[in-house]
């Protein structure tokens, strides 16, 4: 069944809500302001210096409101900008003071403010742009006559025309007057992309833009560009952060059409897409449609991870923001709820990748962190378990402080806190009197503490362990005395029944002779054998390289008592003899599932100092190789050819003081069956007349070969 999102198709083309814009002509900025007001553009690009707020000696202006609006600054008709337009709104702010001489009214000119007989009030006004990557700032001169001035009314607005940013981006405006008398106003304006404006057609740089369609099928997410053939695009994807920039994701440079799949479970509500033609001065659209994504919701909560920084501090790792909130919790052994420590300790509100600290004196491995989102446990972490170890068997005292150093305390339990002393039978009731000693007498650790209370974490095992020690320690004495004669009894049955250890090496001469190997290994597992071999430890045998993986692999085999089980074949005895006639120096560098060549430096000692008996066992195959031609060093073992001597072969590989079974000449038929049909594929490829089978005892149709 498709998943919701097919319900995001959305087209970077017309948006559902689209603005329709006045047009501006000519590139030169402008001010005009408020009937009765009288305005002008003192200075278009001057140095923001807002400096401190200073005290008013009389009535002065003061911005009181911003207001801003969109518009273009048009060259042509087709040749249009997108132009953010700021309106401020003025106020009078103080009160007229009667001059003492004329020196004071001297001061009062330089602030504004002129006689009250002839009254007027003259501002600075100041306003600064930041839009990536541009920064402007402007002056603005206003002049309100006296018959306007109320104090505390506002007097009108000054409106400025206007400030050239880029579609799609965010602009930041501060106003302020200079010298200041209030603090500045500011205000955040994001600016709309070609795909929200319906003259788009009058701005060049919408012209090249890709057209983008979001579309689900099943569990996979579609990015559709619908671009015409060969034109080049820029492709993006990030998270979009509330705090600080944004975190890519991933980019290409690409060649329309294309289409994107995304699986989703990478979906999370801040993933934007941000996509531009590779055009100079492009603009550059974004969009962000899995915002209410309940999927995206759910994935993002999924990737949200706690982590503990020091004792007292931690912080939540997530792509996106979250609206959460995180307290501690105690969390007892056996599976019983994390009890929230609320009250005392308050819930506190949680922002992404932002340090938070809980009050803590000590960690412990029971303190857990909850984080909730609209009133629903999201995590839950138990932080300090990774360095303090598994969860303890302690009871949590909780203190209360009350006024005129009242104290009371009670246990945290499943059901509740228990007050201590209390004649309730719970645990911590019955063992109230000796956790109240154990807390007087400092055996309790503790966790938390300010004015309103404490938090301790008081031991229970030996409360729990004391009365039934003795009765433990018989019954462990009895089950220990019963366990030994049962398992005198039933070692060597266990022994038999378990398979004796066997690794098998041999040389990787050809991918036929893999096979061949394959087939034999497949066939002792069949009988009580435990069999190990390179070629079903790929994945270790690379992760570890040959050298390590085989080490591991015979300290096992022998210290289990195994046997090691040297599979000759050319390739084989020509390592051996290079190996011989060279030393340690005459192997080459082996290759990642090279284990025969490994096995060398290690299997050799073994020969020479005689440790080899009884532990090693070589093995070939008829009409592949003759016993003779294996060197005489590792004739000091027995050496078997197969399938002829299998029934000898397989008594070799017994337990050693294992007695000879009745079965094992059938055993060695069922052994020779299955290794057949590998046996006629290496010797007679497809496409080669077969002679006549029979190369072993028991030969006959053969049901796999056990690869």
């Amino acid at each position: 069944m498709p998943v919701p999102w097919f319900l995001l198709s959305l087209a970077l083309g017309r948006s559902p809500v689209v603005l329709s814009l006045e047009r501006l002509v000519g590139p030169q900025d402008a001010t005009h302001c408020s009937p009765g007001l009288s305005c002008r553009l003192w200075d278009s690009d001057i140095l923001c210096l807002p400096g401190d707020i200073v005290p008013a000696p009389g009535p002065v202006l003061a911005p009181t409101h911003l207001q801003t609006e969109l518009v273009l600054r048009c060259q042509k008709e087709t040749d249009c900008d997108l132009c953010l337009r700021v309106a401020v709104h003025l106020a009078v702010h103080g009160h007229w003071e009667e001059p003492e001489d004329e020196e004071k009214f001297g001061g009062a000119a330089d602030s504004g403010v002129e006689e009250p007989r002839n009254a007027s009030l003259q501002a600075q006004v100041v306003l600064s742009f930041q839009a990536y990557p541009t920064a402007r700032c402007v002056l603005l001169e206003v002049q309100v006559p006296a018959a306007l001035v109320q104090f505390g009314q506002s007097v009108g607005s000054v409106v400025y025309d206007c400030f050239e940013a880029a579609l799609g981006s965010e602009v930041r405006i501060w106003s302020y007057t200079q010298p200041r008398y209030e603090k500045e106003l500011n205000h955040t304006q994001q600016l709309p992309d070609c795909r929200g404006l319906e003259v788009w057609n009058s701005i060049p740089s919408c012209w090249a833009l890709p057209w983008l369609n979001v579309s689900a099928d099943g569990d996979n997410v579609h990015l559709v560009l619908n671009v015409s053939e060969e034109q080049h695009f820029g492709l993006s994807l990030y998270w979009n952060q509330v705090q600080g920039p944004p975190k890519p994701r991933w980019h290409k440079n690409l060649t329309g059409p294309q289409i994107i799949t995304l699986n989703h479970t990478d979906l999370v509500p801040c993933l934007c897409i941000q996509v531009w033609p590779l055009e100079p001065d492009s603009v550059r659209t974004n969009i962000c449609p899995f915002r209410e994504d309940p999927r995206a919701h759910q994935n993002l909560w999924q990737a949200a991870r706690l982590q503990l920084l020091t004792l007292q501090s931690w912080l939540l790792d997530a792509p996106c923001s979250l609206p959460a909130e995180a307290a501690l919790c105690w969390r007892a052994p056996g599976g019983d709820p994390c009890q929230p420590l609320v009250p005392p300790l308050s819930w506190e509100n949680v922002t992404v990748d932002k340090v938070l600290e809980f009050p803590l004196l000590k960690g412990h491995p029971n303190l857990c962190v909850q984080v909730n989102s609209s009133e629903k446990l999201q995590l839950q972490e138990c932080l300090w378990a990774d360095s303090l170890g598994p969860l303890k068997d302690d009871v949590l005292l909780l203190e209360t402080r009350g006024p005129q150093d009242n104290r009371s305390l009670c246990a945290l339990e499943p059901s509740g806190c228990t007050s201590l002393p209390s004649k309730a039978s719970t645990r911590a009731a019955r063992l109230g009197e000796y956790l109240l000693q154990d807390l007087q007498s400092g055996q309790c650790l503790q966790l938390w503490d300010d004015d309103l209370g404490a938090l301790w974490a008081c031991p229970m095992d030996k409360y729990i362990h004391k009365r039934w020690a003795l009765v433990w320690l018989a019954c462990l004495l009895f089950a220990a005395a019963l366990s030994l004669i049962l398992l005198l009894k039933k070692d060597h049955a266990k022994a038999a029944a378990r398979g004796r250890a066997a690794l098998l090496l041999y040389s990787a001469d050809d991918s036929g002779f893999e096979r061949l190997v394959g087939a034999l290994a497949s066939a002792l597992c069949q009988l009580p054998l435990r069999v190990a071999v390179d070629l079903w430890s790929r994945r270790e045998l690379s992760a570890q390289g040959p050298v390590a993986w085989f080490h591991a692999q015979r300290r096992q085999t022998l210290q289990e008592g195994g046997v090691v089980v040297l599979l000759f074949s050319p390739g084989a005895v020509a390592l051996c003899s290079e190996w011989l006639q060279d030393g340690v120096s005459g192997p080459g560098a082996h290759g990642p599932h090279d284990a025969f060549r490994a096995s060398l430096s290690c299997v050799l000692p073994d020969f020479l100092q005689g440790r080899a008996p009884g532990s090693y066992v070589g093995a070939c195959f008829d009409r592949l190789l003759h016993p003779d031609a294996v060197p005489a060093l590792f004739r000091t073992v027995p050496v078997f050819t197969l399938p002829s001597q299998l029934p000898d072969f397989l008594g070799a590989l017994q337990q050693p003081r294992a007695p000879r079974s009745g079965r094992l000449q059938e055993r060695a038929e069922q052994v020779s069956r299955a290794l057949q049909p590998a046996l006629d594929s290496y010797f007679h490829p497809p496409g080669t007349p077969a002679p006549g089978r029979g190369v072993g005892p028991g030969a006959g149709p053969g049901a796999g070969d056990g690869t």
